[in-house]
């Protein structure tokens, strides 16, 4: 029986992953995108030590090139993650009343000044 390429195994699981992975995320409601968003950014996180782990271990200077770039795109997707994360959960933040402009003029404000009839 003929042993098959680790290559092919890889593109196997690559695909089935991205298969799955749509089907998540498309039958996820909408309530519950802002946990979804969450959890992406901790698993960009644990990929971060994953890529300093790989980075720290490796001795040629094209792996540790590779290695810190993989840091720093993480680090952007994270940092990314969170800042659109805040942004949907200040969608969903109830808004303060609009305040007439008399309404926030101080009370000292016209006192003293009398108007004289014509």
């Amino acid at each position: 029986m003929e042993m098959v390429n680790h290559t092919v195994i890889n593109l196997i699981i690559f695909v089935l992953a991205i298969y799955v992975g749509y089907h998540v995320v498309w039958t996820v409601t909408p309530a519950l995108h802002t946990p979804l968003m969450a959890v992406t950014n901790a698993i960009s996180a644990i990929i971060i030590v994953g890529a300093m782990l790989a980075a720290s271990l490796t001795e040629g200077g094209v792996g540790r090139t590779m290695g810190t770039l993989a840091v720093a795109l993480a680090a952007v997707n994270v940092f990314g993650g969170f800042l659109v994360t805040q942004r949907m959960l200040e969608m969903f933040r109830k808004k303060a009343p609009k305040v007439k402009a008399e309404a926030n003029a101080p009370a000292h404000a016209g006192a003293g000044l009398v108007e004289m009839p014509r």
